[in-house]
C-alpha cells in the first residue's frame, strides 16, 4: 500500500493530505513503463548476444551437421570424378581401340550445359554459390555416367560381335594331324595331275584314307553339299558370315544337310575321291568376300607353332596337285 504524504497549512495552522494530480500519475506510470520496456529490450538484446537458446543451439548443430555432410559430398564427388577419368581413360584407350571404335573426345564427355539457367531457383541464399557449384559438378559427374555407360553398351555390342567373328573365322585344320598321311599339295602353282601343266592351285590337298572325318574349320551354315560343281566332286561350302566361306571337296559322303548350323568342330563330311580327284584327299579353299586366299593363314586355332612350321614348309612346295 503506497504511502499518504501530508504537508502543513500555515494558514490553517493544520496537516493536509497531498492530493497527486491524475496528469503526473499518468506521467509517472508511463515512464515506469518506458523504462521496463527499455530494460527488458537491453536484457533481451544482451541474452540474445551471449546465452543461446535451445532452438539456437539446435540449428547450430544443424548448420554444422550440414557442413559436415557437405565435406562428406564434396569428398565423395571427388573420388567419383577420379574413378570415372580413369574408366574413360582405359575405355579411350584399351577397349575402344581393341574393338576399333573411335575414341570419346573430352569435350563431349566432359561437356556442360548451355542455354537457359538451370540454377536460377537457387540463387539468393546465403550459400548460393556453394550450392550452385556442387549441383552443377553433380550434374556434370551424370552426364559423364550416362556417356561411359553407353560406350560401355557399345562395347560390349562390339564384344560380342568381335566373339562371333573370332567363332565364324575358320581357323583350324580341317582333317586332324593324326589322320593325315601328308600335306600333298599348298596354294600357289603347281603341276596339274593329269595335263601336267603348271597353273593355279586355288587351296590346300590333305592325303588322308577314305572314310577320314572332316571338320568344320569355323561357325556357320552349310550353303551347299552337294556334287553339282565342275570338278570338285561331292562338296560342302560353309558361310561363316563377315564375308567367309570355306569349301571341302571330294569328299566320300556328307554329315550335314544344306541351311544346316554347324560349330567349328563339327564333323561334316568324309574324305574321298570324287570328282577330278587322283586320289583319296580332302581339297580344302578359303573365300573372303568372293575371292579365293591362301588356307595356310588360318591355322592358329588347332596348330602348334612347331606344327604350323612343318606345315608352311610343306606348303610352299611347288610339287603337284591331286586335283
Amino acid at each position: 500500500m503506497s504511502k499518504v504524504k501530508y504537508y502543513y497549512d500555515s494558514e490553517s495552522l493544520s496537516y493536509r493530505k497531498i492530493e497527486r494530480k491524475k496528469r503526473t500519475t499518468f506521467k509517472y506510470t508511463m515512464f515506469f513503463l518506458l523504462a521496463s520496456a527499455l530494460f527488458g529490450f537491453l536484457f533481451v538484446f544482451l541474452a540474445s548476444q551471449y546465452v543461446e537458446s535451445p532452438k539456437e543451439k539446435a540449428l547450430k548443430r544443424e548448420l554444422q551437421n550440414s557442413q559436415l555432410q557437405f565435406e562428406l559430398l564434396n569428398k565423395k564427388m571427388n573420388e567419383a570424378e577420379a574413378v570415372l577419368a580413369n574408366v574413360a581413360d582405359r575405355d579411350n584407350n584399351i577397349y575402344r581401340v581393341y574393338f576399333e571404335a573411335n575414341p570419346i573426345p573430352d569435350e563431349q564427355r566432359k561437356a556442360g550445359f548451355g542455354g537457359i539457367n538451370r540454377y536460377k531457383s537457387l540463387e539468393g541464399f546465403d550459400n548460393s554459390k556453394l550450392i550452385i557449384e556442387s549441383n552443377k559438378r553433380i550434374d556434370v559427374l551424370q552426364k559423364q555416367i550416362v556417356v561411359q555407360s553407353k560406350s560401355l553398351d557399345e562395347i560390349a555390342t562390339l564384344a560380342e560381335e568381335k566373339e562371333k567373328l573370332l567363332a565364324a573365322i575358320p581357323a583350324i585344320q580341317p582333317v586332324s594331324n593324326e589322320d593325315l598321311t601328308r600335306m600333298a599339295s599348298g596354294y600357289g602353282m603347281r603341276s596339274d595331275p593329269f595335263t601336267k601343266a603348271r597353273k593355279m592351285h586355288w587351296g590346300m590337298d590333305f592325303t588322308a584314307p577314305r572314310g577320314t572325318p572332316i571338320y568344320a574349320s569355323g561357325d556357320g551354315v552349310v550353303k551347299r553339299a552337294d556334287s553339282r560343281a565342275t570338278g570338285y566332286g561331292k562338296h560342302i561350302r560353309i558361310d561363316h558370315g563377315y564375308g567367309y566361306t570355306s569349301l571341302y571337296a571330294h569328299l566320300y559322303k556328307y554329315n550335314v544337310r544344306k541351311n544346316q548350323k554347324v560349330k567349328r568342330g563339327d564333323l561334316i563330311g568324309f574324305v574321298g575321291s570324287t570328282g577330278r580327284s587322283q586320289a583319296p584327299h580332302l581339297h580344302y579353299e578359303i573365300f573372303k568376300d568372293g575371292d579365293r586366299i591362301n588356307p595356310i593363314n588360318f591355322y592358329y586355332g588347332s596348330l602348334t607353332a612347331e606344327e604350323f612350321n612343318k606345315l608352311l614348309e610343306h606348303a610352299s612346295l611347288e610339287n603337284q596337285s591331286l586335283d
